[in-house]
This record gives C-alpha cells, structure tokens and sequence, in this order.
C-alpha cells in the first residue's frame, strides 16, 4: 500500500512539470526519456533486497510514467481532435484500460509462477522500453508538426485563413487558469474523487473477504470493475461530445456513488448478483473521470497551456489517490471495519459531485466556442 502511494504522489507531484515541458518541447521528447526511466525504476525491482529499494524503485517508476501517461498521450489527441475529441479521448483511454486488463493476468497468472517474480519484472522493464522505437515513429504532438490541421485536414493551402486562426491553439495561461473558481472546483472534485474512487478500489478486495467471499471471487469483482472501466472510458469519452464535459462526470460520479452504496451493504449472505452488479455499475462509472477530466481542462481553459493545467488537475487527483487507501487503512486498523471508511468515501464523490456541478467556463477567452 505505502509503494502505491508513493507511486501516486510521485506521478502526481511530477505530473505539472510535465505538463509544462509537454506543452513547450512537445510529447515525442518528453515521453521517450519518460519510458526509459520507467523501464529502469521496474528493472531496478528486480535486484530489491531492503524495503527502501523497493520504494525507490516505485518512486522513480512514478517518474517515468508520469512523463509517458496520460498528459502528454490526451495533450497528443487533444491538439489531433476537435469535432469528434471526446470519442478519440475515450478509445485511446479504453486502449489503456485494455493492456492493464491483458498484461495483469498475464504477468500474474503465467510469467510470475512460471518465471518468477525477478524475472518477471525483466520482462516488464522490456515491455516499457519496446515503447520507446513506438514513440519516436509515431507520436507527433501537433498536426501542424505534418503540416496537417486537426480532424484530418490536409491541404493547408485549401483551408481559409478564418478556419487556421479557428485551429491554432487557443486558452488561457497558467496564471490566469490558477485564478480562475472553475480551475478550484475541478482540482477539488478530482481530488476528492481519486480520493474515494482509488480508496475502494484497492481496498474491495478485503472487505469482500472480510465479509466471507473467497479471494478468487473478490479478486474475479475486481477484474470485472476493470472489464467495465474500459467500456466506460470509451461510452463517457462518447458522451463528452453531446453533452458538456461536467454533467458527463457528474453521471460518472454518480455511477461510482451507486456503486459504493451497493458494495456497502455487501454482507456474507449477499448472492454473487449483488457483487457483478456492483462490478458493471462501479466499473462504467470509474470509466469516465480520465475522458471528463481531459474534456474538462480542454473545453473550459483551451489547448495553449494544456498540458501545464491539465498536469495540475492530475496532481490534485494523485493527491487524493494516495491517500485515498492509506486514510482506509488507517480507520480500519483503528475501528476493525470500513463503516466510517465507506462514510468518507460517500462523503468524497458527493463532493466531487458538487463541486464539477459548479464549474462555468471563464470568461477569460470569450472566443472560444462553447461545448
């Protein structure tokens, strides 16, 4: 638990930063250094032999990854989509929900036991450098490094000056994103919901066996609220183009708020319909925060700074996924159930709720068309 929330903190903290060389140096030289520090922080796992190692191998993976995530990979699709952003925003989200849910039971139920778990983490270290030829023949961060324009515009020449000036990125800078309440109403609401959303995540399992279910059934829960996660990414990424981006989260929320009341009143004698119907209901719900967040930072403060505000949104979240499991574990080693930790949980979403509710666009770029 301490590594995961040492891994969270560091993405989160690093997550600004690299928002903010994204949107000067571009993706592609970003992600690259990214990889191959992720790809050492999980080779240096393999020679572990005190508990500080494997929290500095955690700590300097958090480091890779946030430079290879999802704020350089959304600022990429963000620039490439205009008309169509949340849908491209929803299957490059599903396409990540997709390799966690091929490589968990792969690296868990075969490489681990067959190879062991030194080697596998070889192979994992392997994986994430085999990003790296990808990256650099792939990921242009801007149409315009093609000569292109978003939504697949090619001939520049046939575009009209009006349409390039409709192109080219427009927002609002740091400093006046930072003081603006629709920037606070969004960090607190994904601060409070990586808050309640990675709580129960990483503590469902224990409670269902807690409360009598076997591990392979608790663990099968987990797997279908991954299952479901990556549909949702994709259906609210969908939605976030017919509907602004704060009611698409606010059902999202609301699907995770169902979800946790349901797994609440989860009790031995609870039939398996109870658990897989929490695992779809949960599971569309988590789907949506990286889709509504993206569309979130985009729609209401543009795509010039993108990646610096959208880092910050990300650290805020980080923040409340890490001590989002830590606060359970600490209420349950206290009390000796998750009562009150299910009451702070209830307590995270109805706030995010609230707060993504009350988000307005700033006034600040008028000339940005209206979701």
């Amino acid at each position: 638990m301490t590594a995961l929330t040492i891994y969270f903190l560091t993405s989160g903290v690093t997550a600004p930063l690299v928002g903010r060389l994204v949107d000067r140096l571009g993706a592609r030289r970003i992600m690259v250094p990214g990889a191959l520090v992720a790809g050492i922080g999980i080779l240096l796992l393999t020679f572990t032999q005190e508990l500080w190692h494997f929290y500095g191998s955690y700590l300097i993976t958090g480091l890779g990854m946030a430079a290879t995530g999802m704020v350089p990979t959304t600022a990429v699709v963000s620039n490439w989509f205009d008309k169509r952003r949340g849908t491209a925003i929803g299957i490059m989200s599903a396409g990540m929900g997709a390799g966690g849910l091929v490589l968990a039971p792969l690296i868990g139920g075969y490489l681990i036991p067959s190879f062991g778990w030194r080697n596998t983490y070889l192979v994992t270290a392997a994986l994430v450098w085999a990003l790296i030829p990808l990256i650099l023949l792939v990921i242009k961060t801007r149409p315009a490094d093609l000569g292109l324009h978003p939504d697949g515009v090619a001939d520049a020449e046939a575009v009209s000056e009006a349409s390039v000036s409709e192109t080219a990125p427009r927002g609002v800078t740091v400093r006046l994103a930072v003081a603006t309440t629709a920037f606070w109403l969004t960090a607190l609401s994904f601060l409070a919901q990586g808050f309640s959303e990675v709580g129960i995540l990483q503590n469902q399992v224990p409670f269902l066996e807690d409360a009598g279910f076997p591990m392979v059934m608790a663990a099968g829960v987990l797997g279908g609220v991954g299952l479901w996660s990556t549909i949702g990414k994709f259906g609210f990424g969908w939605l976030c183009d017919r509907i602004q981006a704060k009611y698409a989260c606010a059902i999202g929320l609301g699907l995770q708020l169902v979800g946790t009341i349901i797994l609440t009143n989860v009790g031995a004698t609870s039939s398996t319909t109870i658990l897989w119907t929490y695992a779809v209901v949960m599971g569309l719900g988590v789907g949506s925060w990286l889709p509504a967040m993206s569309m979130l930072v985009s729609t209401n403060f543009g795509l010039s700074s993108y990646g610096a505000i959208f880092g910050m949104i990300g650290f805020c979240e980080s923040l409340g996924a890490a001590a989002g499991p830590l606060t359970a574990g600490y209420i349950y080693d206290a009390m000796g159930t998750y009562h009150w930790a299910f009451i702070a949980w209830i307590s995270g979403y109805t706030i995010s709720t609230l707060s993504v509710l009350m988000v307005r666009r700033p006034s600040a770029i008028p000339d940005m068309p209206q979701q």
